[in-house]
């Protein structure tokens, strides 16, 4: 199988290089950049398809710009570094509670903490 995607479209062999979404509850076709996955409920369209795309009368086509250039290596470079920082642990004092948390509270999925350590300030 080769690893490159092809047109959802019928009879058509080219590459695809957009994906076609739509957004039923809004009425809205998005095209945007090829997804890193093959979803089951999108269209992969080769350029031509996409420049030729119309949707139904009463709905809206959105299409996303695409630069097509890939990340540079400054951009994942930096991306590194956040990922990195955000893994580093806090200072100490920082004053935020450390530790387990005590569940004074519950709506749907989200749940409200209290700290089980009591500060000494208060």
């Amino acid at each position: 199988m080769s690893p490159v995607r092809r047109c959802s479209r019928t009879a058509c062999s080219q590459p695809a290089v957009f994906t076609l979404t739509y957004v039923y509850a809004d009425s809205t076709a998005v095209l945007g950049p090829l997804a890193t996955y093959a979803e089951p409920h999108c269209y992969d369209l080769c350029a031509e398809h996409a420049e030729r795309l119309t949707a139904p009368r009463g709905w809206e086509v959105v299409r996303l710009p695409t630069d097509g250039a890939s990340p540079s290596s400054d951009d994942l470079e930096a991306l590194a570094n956040a990922v990195r920082e955000a893994a580093r642990p806090s200072p100490s004092g920082n004053g935020e509670p450390v530790g387990q948390g005590v569940e004074v509270g519950r709506r749907g999925h989200l749940r409200v903490l209290r700290s089980a350590q009591q500060h000494r300030d208060r």
